[in-house]
């Protein structure tokens, strides 16, 4: 019987057996991974079958590619979404090198480095940012790699790894320019990659959050030579459509943000590129950006040769929550009357996924406009009085925190500390106001859904969604913005701090949420090294070149608490009054509502994975996702915190990391049971990828953990059935 276990091995079903010696079915033609998200429909599927729900449980490590840049002490990442061309995987490393790797062996091909010869002299502010993905190209024998390293997108050769000087200026564009309005200054860099259309790539931006943001307009560039071939005003100019939804006459020119900073999808057929959009900045306080914002907050449709709008949709007006559309959406087909009709949908941080006709931009579901709170305790602010909430599909997650939802897994004296708190906030509404005392916000700033995205089975027309379910606290407070004649260099550092640090690092320098403490800055840095940073940036740190080198200085002499050079005279230049750029009001920081331990203070379930069947808006099934040792011991399974994204496949399985836990794993699409998990040598925040080569199916995730306080690594680790 022991010899028989040994050739007879149980399969993800039941009662069912296969040999194991048999080889796993070949795949009879290679496939790809070609796109960002696995196509430009975001759809993150792949036709191939090889792994299914049988064999699943067998998988094991292919190959594993160490990048070795991963910086542990400054929590490094590698959100990387990989793709597969011809067998070659092309991937970014933690410090933004560019990577081309046999994707059969895992034997490295050749390595772009930014930082090598002299193409950053002038720009440097690319040295830790993330990067979830990189765009291919082909004609004929020409067959590029465009991928951005803080504010420079670059063209590389992608038989070679070397830049291709025809493109832009050596090679490169500088992200600065051709947004029709001087940003020199100020932080543009890219975080999701850009998508081909014919020849041309379509680009978004991730910019500054606050009142010295960028626009984030939409550019498109002639593959060729870079040069800007259309532009969409995502900050509407006199004379262009929804330019009137702004009240003040000149937002076009002082406000930013409105950006598209997750990544597109596109309907090829029909040429429409559709691009997500994120909030106007300042995110909290809108007193300086009255009436409702297009496209801020908007799914927008453009023809995706000329960036002319065909229609969109505003899913939050005026927003002061920071609910920007945190993914591409998916491209989708919903069955209506045994007719089908093409649609697009997309997922939202508030765990609401709204589903458009594709073509005009009409929703398929039932979305009315409801009052919502407008009182609001900033002056000068003006909230706009109706708010769309869809009527289906049902929200995927929680939207309200009452104190029975509070964690009561921790001792009674945290939990009542947490009950304490919870009375002094305020709360009731996914729209109440920000305020000075505390505003719950339900689903958190990281949603509900997150940019990992959505994965779609046509087959089954379910799509797949993993989401967050935490809360974050938003606090308001006056800004000290009226400058002294005289100051010391302690006075200006706290002042300068508030007005640029202090929302993501809080008024005690303790940080929050994604947001690291910076109390004992000074044991990491010096006057020299934190300059550095503050002039380039790292990761969810923009650059603050605005900032003149007396002013980070004073800065630095608060933050690093150099006491001899505290008390000297403040020397440097004198702020200029500005209405837009100098808010009478803050943030105090992303917090999240934690307990003492530092677990969520609410009840579990923490993370969750979702089946939804788009034609009926149904929900099919949910499962938790994640887990923490401690809890599971008990044989509570809470879920966790999840970034990145699943993959599903026509083997019938979904394959996702993603969770703080370190685990990769996959799920049965049809009833969303485990199959098989195992430990990754670091979190896969990070979306998978999975191709084939030499009719060999393999699932590939980058593991470069980082975030959420996680251990950092350096490794893309693929994962395949035995040869035998």
């Amino acid at each position: 019987m022991k010899i028989l276990s040994q050739i007879l091995q149980p399969c993800a079903l039941a009662g069912l057996f296969f040999c194991a010696s048999c080889k796993p079915a070949e795949v009879k033609k290679d496939v790809d991974w070609s796109s960002f998200g696995g196509g430009k429909t975001n759809n993150h599927y792949s036709s191939l079958s090889q792994i299914d729900s049988t064999n699943a449980g067998r998988l094991e490590v292919a190959w594993t590619y160490h990048t070795g840049d991963a910086d542990t002490v400054n929590h490094s990442q590698i959100q990387c979404n990989p793709i597969v061309v011809n067998g070659v995987m092309y991937a970014t490393s933690p410090t933004l090198k560019l990577l081309a790797v046999d994707a059969g062996t895992g034997k490295e091909k050749w390595v772009f480095n930014p930082r090598d010869s002299n193409q950053n002299k002038t720009f440097g502010d690319f040295i830790m940012n993330n990067n979830r993905g990189v765009t291919y190209w082909e004609s004929g024998d020409e067959k590029r790699i465009f991928y951005v390293a803080g504010s420079m997108l670059y063209a590389i050769d992608a038989s070679n790894g070397k830049m291709i000087t025809s493109f832009g200026r050596d090679g490169r564009i500088d992200l600065h320019e051709g947004l029709d309005k001087d940003v020199h200054d100020r932080y543009v860099a890219a975080t999701s990659p850009g998508i081909i259309f014919k020849d041309l790539i379509i680009m978004g931006s991730r910019v500054d959050e606050g009142p010295m943001a960028a626009p984030g307009h939409i550019r498109a560039f002639d593959v060729r030579t870079g040069e800007r071939k259309w532009i969409f005003h995502t900050i509407p100019w006199p004379g262009e459509f929804g330019y009137d939804t702004w009240e003040d006459s000149t937002a076009y020119r002082n406000i930013g943000g409105a950006n598209c900073w997750s990544g597109f999808s596109m309907d090829e057929k029909r040429g429409i590129v559709f691009v997500p959009l994120g909030s106007a900045s300042f995110d909290f306080y809108g007193g300086r950006r009255k009436g409702q914002n297009l496209f801020g907050n908007s799914l927008v449709a453009l023809d995706a040769a000329t960036g002319k709008r065909i229609w969109h949709y505003q899913y939050v007006h005026h927003d002061v929550w920071d609910r920007d559309f945190p993914t591409p959406p998916a491209l989708v087909t919903v069955t209506r009357n045994g007719k089908q009709i093409d649609a697009v949908a997309q997922p939202s941080k508030l765990g609401f996924v709204y589903v458009f006709n594709r073509e005009t931009g009409e929703p398929l579901f039932p979305v009315t406009e409801q009052p919502v709170p407008t009182a609001s305790e900033l002056k000068g602010e003006k909230l706009w009085p109706t708010q769309p909430y869809p009527q289906q599909p049902k929200a995927l997650v929680r939207q309200a925190l009452t104190e029975a939802d509070l964690n009561k897994l921790v001792p009674d004296t945290s939990y009542q500390e947490i009950l304490t708190r919870f009375r002094k906030y305020k709360t009731g509404s996914l729209f109440t106001p920000p305020s000075f005392e505390g505003t719950i916000v339900f689903p958190g700033f990281d949603g509900g859904f997150e940019w990992g995205g959505p994965a779609y089975d046509s087959a089954s027309g379910w799509l797949f969604l993993n989401a967050n379910e935490m809360v974050n606290i938003l606090t308001m407070k006056e800004m000290k913005n009226e400058q002294p004649k005289k100051e010391t260099q302690l006075q200006a550092g706290q002042r300068l701090y508030e007005q640029s640090c202090m929302a993501c690092h809080g008024p005690e320098r303790k940080g929050g949420g994604n947001y690291p403490s910076i109390v004992d800055a000074n044991k990491k840095y010096n006057a020299v090294e934190f300059a550095a940073l503050v002039s380039t940036g790292r990761r969810m740190m923009p650059a603050f070149k605005q900032l003149k080198p007396e002013e980070v200085k004073a800065i630095a002499t608060y933050v690093l608490d150099q006491k001899k050079e505290q008390s000297l005279a403040y020397k440097g230049p004198r702020q200029k009054p500005d209405s837009f750029l100098n808010l009478p009001y803050g943030m105090t920081g992303y917090i999240k509502f934690m307990t003492k331990e530092g677990y969520p203070a609410l009840s579990p379930p923490w993370g969750t994975l979702n089946a939804l069947d788009v034609s009926t808006g149904e929900l099919k099934w949910k499962v938790t996702l994640g887990e923490y040792p401690e809890f599971k011991a008990k044989g509570i399974i809470t879920g966790t915190e999840n970034y990145g994204g699943a993959v599903v496949t026509a083997g019938g399985v979904l394959f996702i990391a993603a969770t703080r836990d370190g685990k990769f794993r996959v799920f049965s699409m049809k009833s969303g049971r485990l199959l098989w998990e195992t430990d990754l040598p670091a979190p896969g925040f990070a979306t998978p990828a999975t191709y084939s080569v030499n009719g060999k199916q393999f699932v590939v995730i980058a593991c470069g953990g980082g975030k959420l306080g996680t251990k950092s690594g350096d490794s893309y680790v693929a994962f395949a059935l035995p040869d035998k």
